[in-house]
């Protein structure tokens, strides 16, 4: 009877210490910051938080169990970005993730230099100044990239598909994005094989879009490329209207254009982006030093063409190029 008296203490002392564990301290549960450009309210970025939580899950944590994320949304407005990186440092996080391209990441590196920081979705991360080399970063930022040269290339040959006259593309572009300026220049070298000429068309914020289309309209451009940016991303609504308006067959950076009304869009998968960026924490949760942690470029990516716009701007899309897409809108 005494053996079993023991065995049963020692049991349930084993139980309580297994329980204790999982009942751990808040300070050792681990706490991160999620910096993003973009406004959370926004459906699109909920579907990519939805996306990151899963990946999170399958990777063994739970949001409010054993991982903490504090959550700052610069809603569109890119000067309030230092300030919100700012409260996530002051908070210590234990690392911090940025969404919305090089302006959140940019902020966050302002705040901190120690912290580990994992960028999502930057265009040239090394151009922008977060890492020695794509292979090893050196510094306290890393994670999923998009290579803008592929993506813009690829655009503008199909617009020279959709609409085989063209001559004349105006590229909507934000000169306060490092990765814009990388963008264009990888825009205007792939130009002359297609025999198109660029119009650059600045627009530094929400305010400067319409005057934007005004200059594109006295620019005579028959078509328009819009470059991978956070404001762009956020005015998708305002964009794609104001391209249907003005009869412009259009191609983005992002897949959610054409889900707003947008031509067509030619992307890195932003699902596969999201899952990426858990796969990033987990390593630096885990101990990884972001300096050793190569940037990677994106494997997946996806056209979406929207055939109700082509409908209305009189352009027929090639069948060839709507048996490749991976998404047509009706």
């Amino acid at each position: 009877m005494r053996l079993v008296s023991i065995a049963a203490a020692l049991t349930l002392s084993l139980l309580a210490a297994a329980l204790a564990a999982q009942s751990q301290p808040a300070g050792t549960v681990p706490r991160v910051g999620y910096l993003s450009l973009l406004a959370g309210s926004d459906p699109q970025v909920q579907r990519a938080i939805d996306v990151f939580r899963q990946a999170l899950r399958e990777l063994g944590y739970v949001e409010g169990q054993n991982i903490a994320i504090e959550y700052r949304w610069a809603e569109g407005k890119s000067e309030r970005l230092f300030d919100l990186a700012t409260e996530l440092v002051r908070s210590k996080v234990d690392a911090i993730v940025t969404t919305g391209g090089v302006p959140p990441a940019q902020a966050a590196q302002r705040a901190t230099k120690t912290i580990p920081i994992v960028a999502a979705g930057t265009v040239d991360p090394v151009a922008a100044g977060f890492g020695a080399s794509l292979a090893r970063p050196g510094g306290n930022i890393t994670g999923p990239t998009i290579i803008s040269d592929q993506l813009v290339g690829k655009g503008l040959e199909l617009l020279r598909e959709v609409v085989p006259k063209v001559t004349r593309v105006a590229v909507l572009w934000n000169p306060t994005n490092l990765g814009n300026t990388h963008q264009l220049r990888a825009s205007e070298a792939a130009a002359p094989a297609l025999g198109l000429r660029l119009v650059p068309v600045e627009a530094r914020g929400p305010g400067e879009i319409d005057k934007a289309f005004a200059a594109i309209t006295r620019e005579r451009a028959g078509a328009l490329l819009v470059l991978l940016d956070g404001v762009f991303y956020d005015q998708r609504d305002r964009i794609a209207d104001l391209a249907a308006r003005n009869r412009l067959a259009a191609v983005y950076g992002f897949s959610v254009f054409a889900e707003a009304g947008g031509l067509m869009a030619y992307a890195a998968s932003r699902l596969d982006l999201n899952r990426q960026v858990a796969v990033y924490l987990d390593k630096i949760l885990k101990g990884a030093k972001p300096a050793e942690l190569p940037f990677e470029q994106p494997t997946k990516f996806e056209l979406v063409i929207n055939l109700k716009t082509a409908k209305a701007l009189g352009l027929t899309v090639p069948a060839a190029l709507l048996v490749t897409a991976d998404e047509v809108i009706e």
